[in-house]
């Protein structure tokens, strides 16, 4: 006992279990000493991001715990930093989020959880959860409204105070984190009708750019290329016609031939991201659905 205790920090003594999960190279259960930064349990036991991408994001506590950003990885992990943080040690879960991770989702994620664990007794949570939900349902759909931040933090804090348990008062730090920590993210999707990490569908659309371009080059229904001439002579582009979205696309959205640049069918595409996964040069981009839609309404005038 008193070796274990000489371990961590002076107030959270000995080690901790976590299981370090997400977009991280290695996974499992680690126990480290309490006060170990997270950059040393992600970047150094987890091996840091998939594919080398940017981490962004580490959800700590389970579902009941708060998004901290990249630039909180040097926080030593102990009961009172993380809570100060706006997050909790819980459970010991570690979920490490992407570039590509929307923290908008991430907070509707964990919010639809939780509605469904509540066990309803009480008014603030059972119904304030509701409530948070079907904004954040608006939120990913393109149907923000002016204010809805506000009415977002008015009932985090109404469910936070009047919850008769913990599930209840912890249940909004999803919701408070992202808020604290990411909220150019909900601006965008409120404002701009985008999502920054273009995985909310209803808000991005998927296009394949050549090197170059200034312009996404789209198909129409009729499979025609639209935009930036992709076959121009000595002209170089990204997409090396490899082929792999084409079998990556689940509706057969993408057409071309192999090794010639690809085109992707605005009016077949679902927005589900596959292709941008599956291509290995970088050649498929993501950009605002809205920014589409301005387009098409200039080019049919």
């Amino acid at each position: 006992a008193e070796w274990f205790a000489r371990l961590g920090t002076s107030k959270s003594r000995g080690t901790k279990a976590f299981s370090l999960v997400g977009q991280v190279a290695n996974t499992g259960l680690v126990e480290v000493p309490m006060g170990t930064s997270l950059r040393e349990i992600v970047c150094g036991i987890g091996g840091g991001v998939l594919g080398g991408r940017a981490l962004k994001a580490v959800q700590t506590g389970g579902p009941s715990g708060g998004c901290l950003p990249e630039s909180l990885m040097d926080l030593p992990v102990d009961y009172e930093r993380l809570t100060e943080a706006g997050s909790m040690m819980g459970s010991g879960g570690l979920i490490v989020m992407d570039d590509r991770t929307c923290m908008v989702d991430v907070a509707r994620y964990f919010l639809r959880f939780l509605v469904e664990e509540s066990c309803g007794k009480c008014t603030p949570c059972r119904e304030g959860l509701r409530q948070l939900l079907a904004i954040y349902d608006r939120l990913v759909e393109g149907r923000g409204r002016e204010g809805d931040v506000a009415r977002i933090e008015a009932l985090a804090e109404a469910v936070r105070l009047g919850s008769l348990c913990e599930l209840g008062r912890s249940a909004v730090n999803p919701v408070l984190s992202t808020l604290r920590y990411f909220g150019e993210e909900y601006r965008a999707h409120i404002e701009r009708r985008s999502c920054p990490a273009g995985t909310c569908r209803e808000l991005t659309a998927y296009s394949i750019v050549a090197d170059g371009e200034q312009k996404p080059r789209r198909a129409g229904a009729n499979g025609s290329s639209k935009g930036s001439d992709v076959q121009g002579p000595g002209s170089r582009h990204v997409c090396n016609g490899c082929h792999l979205c084409v079998a990556a696309c689940p509706v057969g959205a993408i057409a071309g031939e192999r090794k010639r640049p690809h085109v992707i069918d605005q009016d077949t595409c679902i927005s589900c991201g596959a292709c941008f996964e599956a291509c290995k040069t970088g050649a498929i981009r993501f950009f605002p659905k809205s920014e589409r839609m301005v387009a098409d309404a200039h080019a049919a005038h």
